[in-house]
């Protein structure tokens, strides 16, 4: 054979080991991604229990499960009388919401190994993150032609944001999230509230004059556009004056006015959150949120109408227009029942109350893995934890000393994702995170 055949031979040869190769491999990966019967197992032991749960739990809610491995409807009674007005449509409030529990599994877990903390580390780290990101976090950003002036961004930017994360997964161990329903005032729930390792409170609700009802405890409030643009008051609302401020939105020359002027010494920050859509929304989901990124227990109170609610109110005003009891109601006690908040109410007045059949640890592990694959989830069912880091850079350099004021189980935590700091990636396909690495 004439050496010039022989070396097309040759490289024929290799083309074809290579395509065979690379789709070999791509079959690979797609059998590692395609869910297997054990994941579709896990998912359907999953809505099992979570039917159990709803039912012995949600005081009348009924689940049943989609047409699929992942969603399910809550539905309340035949005979509930819907209340709440669409003021756009005038149509009543359904009673029965579609959920998916895939979506709710597999991003609640990721939120539980995050940063809620808006950092300049977290801009630093993205690409073109001045350019492209930090403006939108601006009141009138877009005047900032893309924060083409670095420095003027930074100006407005500097009083609300750290280097590196003030607080992190696990840090704090029980968490009481308070929401503002008038059903606070049907119960005493002051000194259970107080009992608490942080307490986490919403906008402008008050504390004095209904300790007894609130408790007086305050560690940390989420803040809308509104009561942001009220610093000023917001402050007085906590005696100690060491509330964390947790703004959802944006900074406003205002609010760095009131910062530097009054002053305002509290910690003020932005929140950096995950994408949920349009499933739930507002400041109470964003509460949870941060609360679930920072805690490894929470209870919620004041979020939920009990059976028999004549309309929603808040515990200090008038009737509260705008709000869909019903779905919040069905949305909460899903996650009661997938083991991420419990309920307190007043006909779940017992602090003692166990939740049943709330799944395990490793049946929710099982569910993530499998949720990852159905859903395409940016390294899906990965043992490592730092298999959803998209994007990776090193660390800014961290205080060494308050690893020692850590629970244990926030060091075990660091421990697990290698000291690695996960920022959540706003309407990312795939939910892939942000992820700097340690230095050590």
């Amino acid at each position: 054979m004439r050496p010039l055949q022989l070396g097309f031979l040759l490289v024929l040869a290799s083309g074809l080991s290579a395509i065979l190769i690379y789709f070999t491999g791509t079959s690979n990966l797609f059998e590692t991604r395609r869910p297997s019967d054990e994941d579709l197992e896990a998912l359907q032991s999953l809505q099992s229990g979570f039917q159990k749960c709803v039912s012995a739990n949600g005081l009348g809610l009924q689940a049943a499960s989609g047409n699929d491995y992942c969603l399910v409807t809550i539905s309340f009674p035949s005979g509930t009388a819907s209340k709440w007005k669409d003021p756009k449509t005038g149509e009543l409030e359904g009673l029965s919401f579609d959920f998916n529990l895939c979506e709710a599994v597999a991003t609640w877990e990721q939120v539980r190994n995050s940063t809620t903390i808006l950092t300049k580390e977290f801009i630093d780290a993205l690409p073109n993150g001045w350019k492209d990101y930090a403006w939108r976090r601006i009141n009138k950003g877009v005047l900032l032609n893309h924060c083409a002036n670095k420095t003027l961004c930074m100006e407005k930017l500097s009083l609300v944001l750290p280097e590196t994360p003030p607080y992190y997964p696990r840090q704090f161990g029980r968490c009481a999230v308070i929401g503002n329903s008038g059903d606070l005032l049907q119960t005493r729930f002051g000194k259970e509230i107080d009992s608490y390792d942080a307490v986490i409170r919403e906008n402008g609700a008050p504390i004095q004059n209904y300790t007894e009802y609130v408790g007086k405890k305050s560690t940390f409030r989420l803040l809308n556009r509104g009561s942001a643009k009220a610093l000023d008051k917001v402050v007085e609302l906590d005696e100690t004056r060491k509330e964390a401020l947790i703004i959802k939105t944006t900074i406003h020359d205002i609010m760095n006015q009131m910062i530097q002027e009054i002053p305002i010494k509290n910690s003020v920050y932005l929140m950096l959150g995950a994408s949920f859509g349009s499933a739930a929304k507002g400041t109470g989901l964003k509460a949870l949120e941060f609360a679930l990124s920072i805690c490894e227990s929470v209870d919620i109170y004041g979020f939920t109408v009990d059976p028999g609610y004549k309309e929603w109110t808040r515990y200090f005003s008038e009737s509260r227009k705008g709000h869909t009891p019903m779905h919040g109601r069905a949305y909460y006690q899903m996650m009661e029942c997938l083991g991420l908040i419990r309920i307190h109410s007043p006909t779940r007045a017992d602090p003692n109350r166990v939740v049943r059949w709330v799944p395990s640890q490793s049946a929710i592990r099982a569910a993530r893995i499998a949720s990852e694959k159905l859903l395409r989830r940016v390294g899906p069912g990965s043992a490592d934890p730092l298999g959803a880091c998209v994007i990776t850079t090193k660390q800014v350099k961290r205080k060494s000393t308050l690893v020692s004021i850590f629970r244990k189980a926030a060091v075990d935590h660091q421990k697990y994702v290698k000291a690695t700091t996960m920022y959540p990636l706003e309407h990312r396909p795939g939910h892939g995170m942000l992820c700097t690495l340690s230095t050590n």
